[in-house]
């Protein structure tokens, strides 16, 4: 059994796949096949190697829906076991210095040719590649082979890209204008007779992969025989690569075509899915009429015309003061239908790529397009427990939205952040909140450590599964990081709390003020029952500078000022809680959670309120639009200063703080440019209140509670690529694996984790 490690759409029925396969991926050389069966009584296929990686032990296929075994594999997704991969197969592509090569890629042929293009170019030859599909869609791999190549040319039937034409005529414009030493072609049968004839013409030598006509790979069976040079040979034991001048062609094209009648049968074995499923695909699938109509109701070129939405926002005067209302407004219906026009439905959505989560993000957005906006929330919630948290807190601009087709057309992407915040806002104000489908229960007892986005998702994806899914929360309110950590201007807590109640509604038991390694223990929850184990406790410790006059008075890390104001709600006459109110505030760092502390410092009455960071603007993490929010309310930025000293009054509170000014130096490990100090220059700031927010570190707590556990170097649990830890029954993710990340990740380690824990406990 071949574990699925990375799948990837490369257009509607082509896919990438990664698979676990150590043993092969140490041996594989270039022209290399793997003979691959999906299930017990599956067939046989043969799919040559695109690449591989010894060191990882992955092997890379790229694989194309034509017929019943085909369509079975790409319908596997990632962590899905493939029933047999066996090889590597085949001889190895003879590679040397021939000079001049042309390598033509014709749909899927494309993905086998790049192991020769690479090692072609490693032999010292200059090599030009053609790539050619019936359209855009199916030109696959181009950027790798642009790496690996001296030219590129592409050619596609339709001309929606490259030159319109077939792949002969690109082959032939080289020859007509340079010497070519040798041509390989690998792609359609046709295709590589076609290629073939002309290359005889012009006397090129010319080899072609025929692994398409194999059946069990070893040589046991004889049914890949062909015809080469007068003489019968089999392509998996004397090839799959020959001659292309000497290959029968004509009577390959015979035998491929045997079975078609057969297989045109066989493929309706795939109708056997639930009715449910196949009415949910007709319904909302890409091919569904209705969005099918849709596409045709506006011309691409129209839809690219229409501006991006503008979100509605606050009066930034009037918000500085106002701690608990919502800087963003949202969408109004008609904004929201009109933003949803601009989405194209790729057949290639590049977007989801972009989603950490798997966010059918082109369905979501088409049902807002027709109307259906409980339809759309409906969807957003088959993969995400928080749909109203990430719509609002999720950095769309890195993520999805940097996938968006728009931006390569030279416009803004889809806001699909402020659609997903629209559909799920419709949806919890209008009442009819839905709840995801839920397996029949199984039984099993699964805990989860923490409840932040991480442990959130991962319980919601659990339950889902039908397992019985209890969340221990240290804190005395559930959401994590979502309550004490982001204030309510950006996230209310009303918002989050529906998120909770729905996942309730699903069968999910919290548990507050129960903290696991001191409270309870692994043991004991692995004496209660509990068959596994999601570690989802975050990086609650924050991290200091370590510089003289630090420990003064009024100088507190972002966690506990932002705690202060939004889980204590210290700010409210009422509240037992204390917390300061400076009027100089200073707060060191330019992420997000310094974004929050300043913008939180200017609502508690801050006269001045200042971002101090040591490097510029550009190399800030913090999102654009809550660097924009805070400019806009009034918050000074000193870019390029590092606080080296701070000086406390004879009551130990902080009263200045002494900056050294900064220049850029060379990029460091993260690709931003490493701050170097300018000797000699400092400025001294007049202050009352510090707020430090130079990151965080992973609570030690429940990693330092169970024998056993390897952790990172920074304190991280350490986890395997399925988010298991050195322990089999725990799993982990979030901010105690990463150390630091957004929403986003820490919910797309949860569905990731939930997963691979699910396949374990059916395996058990």
């Amino acid at each position: 059994m071949n574990k699925i490690l990375q799948k990837e759409h490369f257009s509607e029925k082509v896919f990438k796949l990664v698979i676990e396969a150590p043993l092969i991926a140490k041996s594989r050389k270039a022209g290399h096949f793997v003979i691959v069966r999906v299930g017990e009584k599956g067939e046989r296929m043969p799919l040559t190697i695109a690449a591989a990686d010894p060191v990882k032990g992955t092997i890379t296929l790229v694989v194309q829906e034509v017929g019943l075994s085909s369509t079975r594999l790409c319908e596997l997704n990632v962590g899905d076991y493939i029933t047999d991969v066996v090889g590597p197969l085949g001889k190895a592509t003879h590679i040397e210095n021939f000079g001049t090569v042309v390598c033509a890629g014709g749909g899927v042929g494309v993905a086998p040719m790049l192991p020769i293009v690479q090692a072609l170019k490693a032999a010292g030859n200059r090599v030009i590649t053609v790539l050619a599909g019936r359209t855009k869609e199916l030109i696959i791999l181009e950027k790798e082979m642009r790496e690996s190549s001296d030219e590129v040319i592409i050619m596609t039937d339709d001309g929606s890209y490259g030159q319109k034409g077939l792949v002969t005529e690109g082959v032939e414009a080289v020859i007509k204008r340079e010497k070519v030493d040798k041509c390989f072609a690998i792609g359609p049968a046709i295709m590589m007779k076609f290629v073939c004839l002309l290359t005889k013409k012009y006397d090129i030598p010319t080899d072609v992969s025929l692994n398409t006509i194999m059946v069990d790979g070893t040589g046991m069976c004889g049914a890949c025989r062909i015809t080469v040079g007068g003489k019968t040979k089999f392509v998996c034991v004397d090839g799959p690569e020959f001659d292309g001048h000497q290959v029968d062609f004509d009577e390959m094209l015979k035998r491929m075509g045997a079975f078609k009648d057969i297989e045109r049968g066989e493929i309706h074995k795939l109708d056997t899915k639930p009715a449910t499923c196949e009415a949910e695909q007709a319904a909302s699938g890409r091919n569904a009429e209705w969005r099918e109509a849709l596409r045709k109701s506006m011309k691409p070129k129209e839809r690219v015309a229409i501006p991006r939405v503008k979100m509605n926002e606050l009066d930034p005067e009037y918000r500085s003061h106002s701690r608990k209302e919502e800087v963003n407004l949202g969408l109004s219906e008609e904004q929201a239908l009109t933003e949803a026009k601009r989405c194209l439905d790729c057949a290639n959505p590049s977007c989801m790529e972009g989603c950490p989560v798997g966010i059918d993000i082109p369905g979501f957005v088409k049902n807002i397009e027709r109307g259906e906006f409980l339809e759309a929330a409906r969807t957003l919630k088959k993969t995400s427990a928080l749909p109203a948290v990430c719509g609002r807190v999720c950095p769309q601009e890195k993520q999805c939205e940097s996938k968006c087709i728009h931006l390569k057309m030279g416009h803004e992407a889809v806001a699909i952040g402020y659609l997903e915040r629209f559909a799920a806002d419709y949806e919890r104000e209008s009442g009819q909140i839905s709840v995801p489908e839920i397996a029949a229960k199984n039984g099993i007892k699964i805990a989860v450590v923490g409840s932040g986005p991480a442990g959130l998702s991962f319980a919601g994806d659990m339950a889902k599964m039908g397992y019985d899914v209890t969340v221990f929360e240290a804190l005395h309110e559930i959401g994590g990081v979502l309550k004490y950590g982001i204030p309510e201007f950006r996230l209310p807590n009303k918002i989050v709390d529906v998120e909770i109640e729905n996942l309730s509604k699903m069968g999910v038991t919290f548990v507050k003020d129960c903290i696991v390694g001191k409270t309870i223990s692994v043991e004991d929850l692995e004496s209660e029952g509990f068959k596994g184990i999601f570690v989802a406790s975050g990086a609650g410790l924050p991290n200091f500078m370590n510089i003289p006059g630090e420990n003064s008075i009024n100088i507190m890390s972002s966690n506990e000022y932002l705690t202060r104001v939004n889980l204590m709600d210290a700010a409210s006459e009422d509240a037992d809680t204390p917390v300061t109110f400076g009027k100089r505030v200073a707060v060191i760092g330019g992420g997000n959670t310094a974004m929050d502390s300043v913008r939180t410092a200017r609502r508690l009455g801050a006269e001045k309120a200042m971002i101090i960071y040591r490097r510029s603007e550009a190399e800030m993490p913090a999102r654009l639009e809550e660097v924009k929010h805070a400019k806009e309310e009034g918050v000074e930025f000193l870019t390029l200063h590092n606080p080296i000293e701070y000086i406390a009054d004879e009551k130990g509170r902080v009263k200045q703080v002494v900056l050294q000014k900064m220049e850029l130096g060379e990029p460091d490990v993260s690709g931003r440019r490493s701050p170097v100090a300018i000797p000699g220059a400092t400025v001294t700031l007049d202050i009352d209140m510090a707020i430090v927010s130079v990151g965080v570190s992973p609570n030690p707590i429940v990693p330092n509670s169970i024998p056993g556990l390897e952790l990172g170097r920074k304190g991280t649990i350490a986890v395997n690529d399925d988010m298991q830890s050195s322990i089999p029954t725990i799993y982990a993710g979030g901010d105690i694996v990463r150390g630091g990340a957004t929403v986003i990740l820490a919910m797309g380690d949860g569905r990731r984790a939930a997963a691979a824990m699910d396949r374990q406990l059916r395996q058990a």
